[in-house]
């Protein structure tokens, strides 16, 4: 699993340093600004997709592996919560770290068989996370589109 994670996390890391080198440019601020906001809303889609992968095929015989996934991917929304400088994108950006902090919670108490899963439990978690990226990509779009 870390082989694809990590050159996801560079090339997030990347696209973040491009668009602060932008952000130097009076003209270019808002429009850099913007361009931060949909990067980090993208990211954060991302990891709520990686997570809820990685939870519907979890058990307690890849707890370490799960557990070690959802550290990195609350690392990564730590990095893009700096970035988030609205206070209501900021918001949004903690309310998604909550849910992948639940995540870990939710890890903790994986069953030996994946397939010994509650589907509903499951569920509810999934739509937590998609709830909760939808939230950062709605903070981030005006409200006039």
């Amino acid at each position: 699993m870390r082989r694809f994670t990590m050159p996801a996390a560079l090339f997030f890391a990347g696209a973040l340093a491009l668009t602060g080198c932008t952000a130097q440019d009076g003209d270019n601020a808002g429009a850099a600004a913007e361009s931060v906001c949909e990067t980090v809303a993208s990211g954060i889609r991302d990891i709520s997709n990686g997570i809820q992968n990685t939870l519907a095929s979890a058990s307690a015989e890849n707890r370490d592996e799960v557990e070690a996934y959802l550290t990195e991917a609350g690392e990564r929304v730590e990095a893009f919560a700096a970035d988030a400088e609205d206070s209501e994108f900021a918001a949004a950006v903690e309310e998604f770290a909550a849910e992948v902090e639940a995540s870990g919670e939710y890890a903790g108490d994986l069953p030996e068989d994946p397939s010994e899963q509650d589907p509903e439990e499951l569920s509810e978690r999934q739509v937590a996370l998609q709830e909760a990226a939808a939230n950062v990509k709605d903070a981030c779009t005006p409200d006039d589109e």
